[in-house]
């Protein structure tokens, strides 16, 4: 078996990695351990949220699946953070999870150049330095010219309930052992990390009326630019809360916590603790939320998000049944933790190929990421870099200032990670530059270069780029004289007019819409309502946006200054200990990159910057003598 690209693992990387891949045009090979649980949701069947629902934005605009999935599986959708400015508002749809992956399974089956081989890796194939293949089980090997590894929390994965455990990937699946002793032995390092589910209960034991009603939007926005709308009906979601009585009841199973009692050693998501870590955490806290949603239309289960555990059956099922609403749950699945191995990321360069072995890409929880959003992100950018590296054409790596995506491959590479890595809107120092509404226009164009752009997209980019366009040049400049916005002014709470303003300055009043006063002012349009938003926020945070613009200039300069390959850093002593530390692991390509390493201090980049010159000029003495 020979294949251009071989990627390991059905999970939401893997299916981004290959569908690319694909549609590229190259004959794809994606190994599963079971074809039927492509695309399967591990834990909270959820795509999007705050910063991950720009993420899925953004890999639809590139050309990537996960944003069509979702809108067509998608069962509860909400936009989140619609009280606060657009830079922080992000998509999230509940799934219905057994659906999601059969959608999933149907976009890789619609490439024939896509192979599913249900099998384990076991071994990375290796000749002079290069990955040219997996060896299977029962020894049988696979060629491949690229490979990716998306092998998620099955790497020596191990379940834990209470004082029991469990070698697994997750509940019902095997492991995958084998890879990480393969690495190793090429001197990669790797680590222990660990996430957790809470469990899952028989919709028909609640008590719905102890329960708050989260509704979904009205008109649920989709998350996908080729998704015209969503039609089908939708679920409601609901929140209740533990108490004191919960807590007490959870803290009789610390002695039994695989936890506290040291039996998992890897550090789990901060942002997404365990409840038995919240309430020895915060415990001034009398109670935390609980959000119960429902696993899908036809599914009798119900996943209580924030309830994730590890402690004893009992224990859990006592707790809950403490919980408002919650007093007759029937538990069908009992929560548990996984941990797992996972090689730290800088072992990799930003176009996530690993640095001892050529042709060979991480993407995923391997590279110590948590989340389906962040994981498919990655597997995007490494199946296009894969097929890029095999055209010998330039890779493809955005900028913090172009996309969430480019500042998660850069802190993961950068930076020392204690924890696994989650996306968050903080981590983004341009994100009013990068909202979720614009990533079409941001982003898209490289699609249509790459050639995995479709029609349907593409079409809709250029409609919205002219109707931004007009709206700009005709509209904005239209003057309005205080005897006609004075008629409705006070209607929208706004002070009246003195004199003749354009409608770009009626504009910049924060209670003002544009769709509002095109309404109002009775000018006839036609325009999409994507392009009007889009020309709001660029009126109303104009002087932010110039602000991040300039911002965006100083970053590139930093970019533009390149780091020489053979550059020694340990041999500049000026630089301190911990700066030549890593920058030697690290070898950074640029100054900005350097920059953002943790631990090298603007001293550091100082006399960094000095040794670039000075071996620049030496390396010019060189070749003209």
């Amino acid at each position: 078996m020979h294949f251009d690209i071989a990627i390991v693992g059905g999970g939401h990387a893997g299916i981004e990695a290959a569908v690319i891949s694909a549609k590229r045009g190259f004959k794809t090979a994606l190994i599963s351990l079971d074809k039927n649980k492509i695309g399967l949701m591990s834990c909270n069947p959820a795509i999007g949220g705050l910063a991950k629902g720009q993420l899925v934005r953004e890999i639809d605009a590139l050309g990537g699946v996960m944003g069509k999935i979702i809108d067509e599986a998608g069962i509860h959708f909400k936009m989140l953070n619609t009280s606060k400015g657009p830079a922080v508002q992000s998509p999230r749809a509940q799934a219905d999870r057994s659906f999601y992956a059969q959608v999933a399974q149907k976009h890789i089956a619609a490439h024939n150049n896509i192979k599913v081989i249900e099998d384990m890796a076991v071994e990375i194939l290796v000749e002079k330095n290069s990955a040219v293949g997996l060896v299977l089980l029962n020894n049988k090997k696979l060629f491949a010219d690229r490979v990716v590894l998306t092998a998620g929390t099955f790497l020596n994965g191990v379940i834990h309930v209470g004082t029991h455990n469990l070698k697994a990937g997750r509940a019902g699946d095997l492991p995958s052992v084998g890879i990480t002793e393969s690495l190793q032995r090429y001197g990669f390092k790797s680590g222990r990390l660990k996430t957790g589910t809470p469990p899952r209960i028989h919709k028909d034991s609640l008590d719905y009326t102890k329960l708050e009603i989260q509704k979904p939007d009205d008109v649920p926005q989709p998350f996908s630019y080729s998704t015209d709308g969503i039609n089908r009906a939708q679920v409601n979601c609901f929140i209740t809360y533990t108490n004191e009585e919960t807590h007490n009841i959870l803290r009789t199973g610390f002695d039994r916590s695989p936890m506290f009692t040291g039996r998992i050693k890897g550090m789990g998501p901060r942002y997404c603790p365990s409840i038995e870590d919240k309430i020895d955490r915060f415990a001034d806290k009398n109670r935390h939320q609980l959000f119960l949603e429902p696993e899908g239309y036809n599914s009798d289960e119900i996943y209580v998000n924030g309830f994730s555990t590890s402690l004893p059956g009992e224990v859990q099922e006592k707790a809950i049944k403490k919980v408002p609403g919650l007093e007759n749950a029937e538990i069908l699945r009992l929560g548990y933790a996984v941990d797992y191995d996972f090689f730290p990321p800088d072992q990799l360069v930003n176009t996530l190929e690993t640095k001892k072995i050529k042709n060979l890409y991480f993407a995923g929880q391997i590279n110590g990421t948590s989340g389906y959003e962040e994981a498919a992100a990655q597997g995007l950018m490494a199946g296009l870099n894969a097929t890029l590296s095999l055209q010998n054409e330039s890779p493809f790596i955005l900028k913090r200032s172009e996309a969430y995506i480019g500042v998660l491959i850069d802190d993961l590479i950068n930076k020392i990670h204690a924890e696994p890595y989650r996306m968050f809107t903080s981590r983004a120092e341009f994100r009013l530059l990068l909202r979720q509404d614009n990533a079409d226009l941001r982003l898209m164009d490289y699609a249509k270069k790459f050639g995995v752009l479709d029609e349907k997209a593409e079409q809709k980019l250029v409609l919205r780029r002219n109707h931004i366009q007009k709206i700009t040049d005709s509209v904005l400049p239209k003057k309005i004289d205080p005897t006609r916005f004075n008629m409705f002014g006070k209607d929208l709470q706004s002070s009246l007019l003195k004199q003749t303003v354009t409608i770009e300055e009626l504009l910049r009043r924060p209670e003002l819409r544009l769709q509002e006063l095109l309404d109002r002012l009775e000018i006839k349009n036609d325009f999409i309502k994507s392009s009007i938003l889009d020309v709001e926020y660029s009126v109303k945070y104009k002087g932010y946006l110039e602000r991040q613009e300039a911002l965006i200039k100083k970053f590139n300069k930093m970019e533009e200054k390149r780091i020489p390959e053979n550059l020694d850093f340990l041999s500049i002593e000026s630089l301190s200990a911990e700066a030549r530390e890593k920058l030697n692991k690290i070898k950074p390509k640029s100054l900005g990159q350097a920059s953002r390493i943790s631990g090298v201090r603007h001293s550091d980049l100082s006399i960094l910057m000095i040794y670039i010159e000075k071996y620049l000029r030496e390396k010019v003495s060189r070749e003209t003598v």
